[in-house]
């Protein structure tokens, strides 16, 4: 049922995405009392020929990929949001959009927040690699950026045009739900605290899949705005991985996207945006053996989740002083496995050229970090709720410890911001090996845990 209601509607679903993006309603002068809000979506698939971070596209599929958003105006600044269904943005491409979008919303970079899903078949976006193969000589490879420079431009002029078209923003709502069967610890720890099996986002083996979910976060958070008793965008929040499988040729937004896409069917009046939590750490292994049907199941379990929180919304109030947005930049120590000279060999030694884009995205990094770069970790505060947006692939146990925080409060987190730093582990996780924070996926020493928790609690602990 699921495979017929997304072959039949996908386009009309978009369409109407575009519409309900793109449309006022009530009150449209910019400078109008009191808050309100603007949604855009673009189109973010690229062309036949191109390449995804990991292959070149081939095929296309019934679900485009987006990159979509709110505006909340009367706060201050402009207030920018966006989710991009890419691998990753990352370095001078995540200053660049951010940028842009504050460019066209007429706000400050520090106000704006830029968001993969980390689908897999889907493009990478990196500007400073890009720049640092092409001084090298080399083939810019998936951090060829004319596709995502156009996407950049289109979202600039969508966010122009939003904004010039807010409609009121009066109450918000809050919801959650525990979504069964789809997230698990990808590592699995042996007696002696180390990581003794990983468990993959497709894990094939039935005795890895047989091993406990592990720590997760199991909820998915749901936060509307409304315009009177019109919902016009909700936005939910779950840590996972979001892949069911991948390397297809065919970009698509795997199971998140096609829940969204359920979603929209089912609320159609709203912008459904889903932003991925911290999951860097955390899989759809345990129920998915990357059988192709397993999309339709995890993508059905999602959406149920996502309705359940729905139905659990309870709404409130808005005004300018229930908003605030804050920010703490912080310098992430980067990893002590990385030097510059070692980086900048596997540039051009030939018998490491498969290994180029990588050295420079990696270069990027240590270069930004050493010429005193730092990344902003934002909170968007909305009354009682609290939205957290992280960078990389933040494991879990920074959401968790975030929620642990401010019990009293309904807190959310957004985690996949600027990609540069790959998988963020925490402090312990760096003793017990694995792949997520060995030397080949991690760009960031054990000591993060300190910077990024030092920040958590100074935005989660600011009075309204």
């Amino acid at each position: 049922m699921v495979r017929k209601l997304i072959a039949a509607a996908a386009l009309i679903a978009l369409l109407s995405c575009l519409t309900a993006a793109a449309e006022p309603s009530g009150a449209t002068n910019s400078t109008a009392a009191g808050l309100r809000i603007a949604t855009f979506m673009v189109d973010a698939t690229p062309p036949n020929g191109s390449k995804m971070a990991y292959d070149p596209v081939t095929n296309y599929w019934d679900l485009r990929l987006t990159a979509r958003g709110i505006v909340l105006l009367g706060a201050g600044d402009p207030i920018v949001l966006c989710a991009v269904d890419w691998i990753g943005i990352a370095n001078g491409g995540q200053d660049a959009f951010r940028e842009a979008l504050a460019t066209a919303a007429k706000t400050t970079p520090q106000r704006v927040a830029v968001h993969c899903l980390h689908q897999h078949d889907a493009p990478d976006c990196d500007f400073s690699a890009e720049r640092i193969l092409a001084d090298a000589g080399l083939e810019t490879q998936q951090f060829d950026s004319r596709f995502q420079r156009k996407v950049l431009a289109d979202l600039q002029a969508a966010v122009r045009d939003a904004a010039a078209h807010a409609q009121p923003l009066t109450q918000f709502g809050l919801g959650e739900a525990k979504v069964d069967q789809v997230a698990s610890n990808r590592r699995i720890l042996g007696e002696d605290g180390k990581v003794r099996e990983t468990r993959w986002t497709a894990t094939v083996d039935p005795k890895v899949r047989a091993e406990p979910e592990g720590v997760i976060d199991p909820m998915v958070s749901l936060v509307s705005f409304w315009n009177g008793e019109r919902p016009v965008a909700v936005l939910s929040y779950y840590a996972t991985h979001p892949q069911s499988y991948y390397r297809t040729g065919t970009p698509n937004p795997d199971f998140p996207g096609v829940a969204r896409f359920l979603r929209q069917l089912a609320v159609p009046a709203a912008l459904h945006i889903h932003f991925t939590g911290a999951g860097g750490n955390i899989g759809a292994g345990k129920y998915n053996d990357g059988s192709k049907e397993n999309r339709e199941v995890l993508a059905g379990r999602l959406a149920d989740g996502l309705r359940r929180a729905w139905e659990n919304t309870r709404r409130h109030p808005l005004s300018p002083s229930d908003v605030r947005w804050s920010v703490e930049p912080v310098a992430l120590p980067p990893a002590k496995h990385l030097s510059e000279e070692q980086l900048a060999v596997q540039l051009t030694d030939r018998n490491q050229a498969s290994e180029a884009s990588t050295a420079a995205a990696r270069l990027a990094w240590l270069r930004r970090c050493r010429a005193g770069n730092k990344i902003d970790l934002t909170c968007l505060t909305l009354g009682p709720a609290r939205i957290l947006h992280l960078p990389g692939e933040s494991f879990v146990g920074y959401q968790l410890a975030a929620k642990a925080l401010r019990p009293d409060l309904f807190v959310a987190v957004a985690a996949y911001g600027d990609y540069a730093p790959w998988y963020i582990g925490t402090a312990i996780a760096y003793t017990q090996g694995g792949y997520e924070t060995s030397p080949a996926a991690s760009n960031v020493a054990p000591e993060v845990e300190g910077v990024l928790m030092t920040a958590i609690r100074k935005l989660l602990e600011k009075p309204l």
